[in-house]
């Protein structure tokens, strides 16, 4: 259903749109929409085809998320993005969380927007760059034994 989106929607969204109340199955961590069960209190903002911010209302019903959880993970195998479980994560909700909301924005993709740019390398002011010998940061000598230096 993502890949859907993606192909057929968001490839629509050239000026600032909103995608609002998303499937429950594209949404496992938001809380599910106050007027219908199938859908999500989730809204994406798309501007010139790309996802700016990403927002939902917090599923705090540790009962619902581990539902949520066992029907990701049936999914594993089939959905490359699929979540896996977090037990830590609801046991935390079964001690309480209240009424929360998230939003993240992508300022990367922001500043890619305002420069006009075409590739994200151009604005990521840290890219993260792999040596052009194929090595990495090379590891302290352990073989000199505990450091004496005080």
């Amino acid at each position: 259903l993502d890949k859907l989106v993606g192909e057929l929607l968001e490839v629509e969204c050239i000026h600032p749109t909103f995608i609002i109340d998303h499937p429950v199955i594209m949404s496992p961590l938001a809380k599910h929409h106050r007027h219908d069960p199938h859908l999500t209190e989730r809204f994406e903002l798309f501007v010139n085809t790309k996802e700016l911010c990403n927002a939902y209302t917090e599923l705090n019903d540790p009962v619902v998320q581990k539902e949520r959880f066992d029907a990701q993970m049936a999914q594993k195998g089939l959905d490359d993005e699929a979540m896996s479980k977090d037990d830590e994560f609801v046991t935390a909700l079964e001690y309480g969380l209240p009424p929360t909301a998230g939003w993240g924005m992508g300022i990367d993709r922001l500043c890619m927007m305002l420069t006009d740019s075409m590739n994200i390398k151009e604005v990521l002011l840290f890219p993260a760059m792999k040596p052009k010998d194929g090595s990495g940061p090379e590891a302290p000598d352990s073989s000199a034994g505990p450091s004496t230096a005080t």
